[in-house]
């Protein structure tokens, strides 16, 4: 048996969160019976802290007290520790750690040892360069790249979902002479099951007064690193009659307010803040029916928000960087910070017909369909798993 315990994913059944996205998958649609997955799950209530199944997948919620920054390092902590107790519990003898993140840093080196004398191998995801988010104050952006190096050196394998990343890591730390290979994020091509006639679909557009077609559409967290003030700049210099659609969760950021402050987008009636939309067959049929995609994610690796975008949306304008154009290829088209880059752009596609968009959506599917289908990245997963060739 092929014992594997995942650490860093916020917990499962997955709303949103890449990470926590992947880990429903890899349970959900796993084929070989020899793998048992192990997965510690976040928990915000002190009286919650149970073992449960889910999917044949033994899960741990554990409590983790809103502290700021330090949570993340905390759960990654705890986790670590429910996960050497399961393994001396059951007594089990060969596996690995797959630690989503590289948050805990320098304090891995507590835990190393005591797992390979169980027989246990560490594996990291690094994500993306969490170090250059813009939310993160100096000394945090500090420590978290003095973390993602200290997790590099002490890993037996980093696995990449990006090249881009793969060869960042392999470039930056390459006194470690790290071992190091690539599998990419999954995504399926399923089309919405609700229609035009739907009255959820009638309700909500109606309710954001948006039609089919006529809206630009955002998607991603609500972080500056995600581009949107260079975004709802470029749009209000666009000459488009359509509108601006942005879903994501914006109340209650201070970010919302200072954006409104500086480009005063409140004065544009195009621009549409419309909240989270958590049902995801609406979502679904909202991407599948927006004129276009408008993506500015800037320091990930290959994003969920693209992947369903590529296979959804007919036309994506992307932030010009490398792991975004390793991802779509020539099925989309790119942008990037200078003035009048993405206006300009929007105003060249905003004349084209749907013949024109067709082209680029049928490439787009057939980038996915090649290259990010789950079943794929699952086979590769439990190929790893299995063949223990690290």
């Amino acid at each position: 048996m092929d014992n594997v315990f995942i650490i860093g994913c916020k917990g499962i059944p997955a709303n949103y969160g890449g990470f926590e996205t992947f880990t429903d998958n890899l349970i959900t649609r796993k084929k070989n019976s020899s793998i048992q997955y192990y997965v510690a799950c976040m928990s915000n209530d002190k009286d919650k802290q149970n073992e449960f199944n889910y999917n044949g997948s033994l899960c741990k919620n554990i409590f983790v007290p809103n502290i700021g920054p330090a949570k993340a390092i905390l759960y990654d902590t705890k986790s670590l520790k429910w996960a050497l107790e399961t393994i001396n519990k059951k007594v089990l003898q060969h596996g690995y750690i797959y630690i989503l993140g590289c948050t805990i840093g320098p304090l891995i080196n507590l835990f190393k040892e005591k797992f390979e004398s169980k027989g246990f191998k560490i594996l990291l995801n690094p994500d993306g360069h969490e170090w250059k988010r813009d939310k993160w104050s100096y000394p945090v952006k500090k420590y978290l790249k003095l973390s993602e190096k200290s997790m590099v050196r002490s890993a037996d394998l980093t696995i990449c979902d990006s090249l881009s990343i793969q060869s960042y890591i392999e470039d930056d730390y390459s006194q470690f002479k790290p071992k190091t290979t690539y599998i990419s994020y999954g995504s399926d091509i399923i089309d919405p099951k609700l229609n035009s006639e739907s009255e959820k679909v009638r309700t909500y557009f109606r309710s954001k007064r948006i039609n089919e077609n006529e809206y630009y559409l955002v998607v991603g967290r609500f972080v500056p690193e995600n581009n949107y003030e260079t975004i709802i700049r470029e749009f209000m210099l666009s000459n488009s009659r359509r509108d601006l659609v942005i879903i994501t969760n914006y109340k209650g950021n201070k970010f919302f307010d200072k954006l409104k402050k500086e480009t005063a987008f409140n004065q544009d009636k195009r621009i549409k803040f419309v909240g989270t939309v958590y049902d995801a067959e609406l979502l679904k049929y909202i991407r599948k029916n927006a004129f276009a995609y408008i993506h500015g994610h800037s320091v990930g690796g290959t994003n969920p928000s693209l992947l369903e975008a590529l296979g959804l949306t007919k036309l994506n304008l992307l932030y010009n960087v490398g792991f975004n154009n390793e991802v779509a290829e020539d099925a989309a088209l790119y942008w990037d910070k200078t003035t009048n880059s993405l206006s300009d752009l929007i105003d060249q596609v905003d004349k084209f017909d749907d013949n024109k968009r067709n082209e680029f959506f049928e490439k787009g599917r057939e980038v996915v369909t090649k290259k990010y289908t789950w079943d794929s990245i699952i086979n590769k997963y439990e190929k790893l798993f299995v063949d223990d060739a690290i």
